[in-house]
């Protein structure tokens, strides 16, 4: 643990030194799939000389015109420089460029070897034209005055004329700032491409400002990229760190060719900026780091005390709390829970939650049947659930409520009173259920909300009474004013506005209890992930067409009383209305299931969508609802397709 702290503490050092001197650059990325006319005009890009878009690509020096005389047609394609540039600067250190652009050059003349001169992806200082005298073997980069030094710029260069400073007529290279002197080439024979073969060629460049290198790939279209190239260069000895990239191409007055930019893609990745400083601190951590090997062994062992005496301190700390906090009969040890459910066997095994597993057991000494609640090692609240739980259903007496027999460090011991089995005892199960949740929201002293309502978290008995249980959630409603960020409970049974206020509501645990009523009458569990609002859309379907009974439990095979099973669906559906103010309380729907004449919620012809969301009636959203409430979408769908707002 000592040698953790001291390598996170040498960590944050570093990133706080760092941090104070790091430069936040904003990535730039652009793209052109095609070029128009108007990509020279509209600001998309800045072309220069001879440069011209259209037909879906920009030509970077002139095409021949048509004529019959064929040296006049040529007259305007020799010493021409073109220059496109993008027309924002970016920035090219500290950073990870990629770019990948496709070109297609083509010599106007049968005589392809002595065609040129040339075209180059450029990194310029500014973004002015290329020098008047730049055409030729200077690709529209120097001329005679600057040659040698006078710009600071970097460029990718496809070189199609052999002059005597050259390696061939078909070669890359990176020039800085000499055309005669480069910083690398290479030829392109061996890789078995021509540069004025008229194809379409696609170039790939990365640069990587981590190790400082230049990666240059080229490769016919319709074929695999080859890595031709690759330099170590250091941006920041040659260009500024922010500068304006795009192309050059010029033409001598030999034999002229054609250069075309088909596409083209950019991006630059910014890195951070590391302070002087850096190496002074990673010394510092070096140092730590030393120190913290040679105290491990005591730091461990002592920590290794400290920490049984602690769990050990703990966990009568939670069996004296909770004995107290809840009053409860007996306290058992982790033995008497292992052997009681054969070790938390799988057999045993009723079900799982977010905090732990529950198992079934015999209490061997007493012979009675239980149902142990084991809190996750690996839950971070599993403790503080624990106790919320314990102390929770300790204070609550209900018949409607799972009955807590004891307690241990490790579980909360329950009565069993059986799995959820459905049958054809829906409607006593579903009052039960209610009539527990009534005692919760009003009847009990200090009014709770359970926020986890679910066919899982209730039992049933011999006589099919249900039995609510897992109060790992519930919360006093007097504590439950602020807003979590935490949407606690199980998806499908959570109410919408939670969503929204993050405070859960009894008219929250009406909504669950409305999808525990429809998954009980009618026969089905809720499969959140593959049926989501299909299977609640389907009842309202059903109640829209007058057809609600065709959703009761098949395995009735019709012998249920209708009326009963029609009531049920409604107050169902009712409880899931998504404005929480139409929601009916737990008492009314305590009284529809025990009186039949009881009259029932109004419910809409289809099923209301959107969220209503209350809020405090001093906010100004309450100026835009009588009620106080904001409504993110409040509208229902009509019979005849339309939308009444409400």
């Amino acid at each position: 643990m000592f040698v953790i702290i001291l390598l996170l503490l040498s960590n944050l050092l570093i990133q706080t030194q760092s941090g104070a001197s790091t430069v936040v650059i904003d990535p730039n990325t652009f793209s052109f799939v095609t070029f128009t006319p108007e990509s020279c005009t509209n600001g998309e890009l800045l072309c220069m000389g001879s440069a011209t878009a259209g037909n879906g690509y920009l030509s970077l020096t002139p095409e021949p015109q048509q004529s019959g005389n064929s040296s006049s047609s040529l007259s305007n394609t020799t010493n021409n420089v073109g220059r496109v540039l993008y027309p924002l600067p970016v920035n090219v250190w500290p950073a990870i460029i990629s770019t990948t652009f496709t070109v297609r050059i083509t010599p106007f003349s049968e005589n392809s070897t002595g065609s040129g001169d040339g075209m180059a992806l450029v990194f310029a200082q500014d973004n002015r034209p290329s020098p008047n005298a730049s055409y030729g073997s200077y690709l529209g980069m120097f001329d005679q005055s600057t040659q040698g030094g006078g710009f600071q710029q970097i460029a990718v260069e496809m070189d199609t004329f052999m002059n005597e400073f050259d390696l061939d007529g078909n070669h890359i290279g990176i020039v800085t700032t000499s055309i005669t002197n480069p910083l690398a080439s290479e030829s392109l024979n061996s890789s078995g491409i021509d540069l004025k073969s008229g194809r379409d060629i696609e170039v790939k460049i990365d640069y990587d400002g981590w190790s400082k290198m230049i990666f240059v790939s080229v490769g016919y279209s319709e074929s695999q990229l080859k890595s031709v190239l690759n330099h170590s260069i250091n941006l920041p000895d040659i260009v500024p760190s922010s500068i304006y990239v795009g192309f050059t191409a010029s033409t001598g007055n030999t034999f002229p060719e054609s250069h075309q930019v088909l596409n083209w893609v950019f991006t630059s990745v910014p890195l951070p900026i590391l302070s002087a400083e850096h190496t002074k601190v990673g010394t510092i951590k070096t140092i730590l780091v030393v120190v913290a090997v040679c105290l491990f062994p005591f730091i461990w062992i002592a920590a290794s005390l400290r920490r049984r005496y602690m769990r050990a301190k703990k966990k009568g700390d939670i069996e004296s709390l909770s004995k107290k906090a809840a009053d409860i009969a007996e306290v058992f040890t982790y033995k008497q829970l292992s052997r009681a459910t054969c070790n938390f066997s799988q057999e045993n095994l009723l079900g799982r939650g977010a905090f732990g597993s529950v198992y079934k057991g015999i209490i061997l000494d007493s012979g009675k049947t239980v149902a142990v609640k084991k809190i996750s090692a690996t839950s971070k609240q599993g403790e503080r659930e624990f106790l919320a739980e314990i102390c929770t259903i300790g204070r609550l007496r209900h018949k409607n409520l799972v009955k807590l027999q004891g307690g241990a460090s490790e579980g909360i011991i329950f009565s069993w009173q059986g799995q959820f089995e459905l049958a054809n005892q829906a409607t006593r199960i579903l009052q039960g259920l209610a009539s527990a949740l009534l005692y919760l929201h009003e009847e009990c002293g200090n009014p709770f909300v359970h926020r986890d309502v679910k066919p899982n978290n209730v039992m049933l008995d011999s006589n099919h009474d249900a039995h609510l249980g897992d109060f790992g959630l519930a919360r006093l409603l007097k504590n439950e004013g602020s807003v979590t960020t935490n949407l606690n409970g199980t998806l499908g049974y959570l109410a919408p506005e939670l969503s929204f206020t993050g405070r859960a509501t009894p008219e929250s645990d009406v909504y669950s209890f409305g999808m525990v009523v429809l998954e009980v009458t009618c026969g089905k569990r809720l499969n959140w992930l593959k049926q989501g609002n299909s299977f609640v859309d389907s009842v309202w379907n059903l109640h829209s067409q007058n057809a609600l009974l065709e959703c009761v439990d098949q395995r009735l095979e019709n012998k249920f009383d209708e009326e009963e099973a029609k009531r049920a669906l409604m107050v169902g559906l009712a409880c899931m209305h998504p404005d929480s103010l139409f929601r009916p309380r737990m008492r009314k729907v305590v009284n529809i299931f025990q009186n039949p004449n009881e009259p029932l919620m109004e419910l809409p012809g289809v099923r209301p969508t959107g969220v209503y969301v209350s809020v405090s009636s001093s906010t100004s959203a309450s100026n835009s609802s009588s009620r106080g409430e904001l409504q993110i979408q409040s509208s229902t769908k009509s019979s005849d397709g339309k939308f009444n707002y409400v």
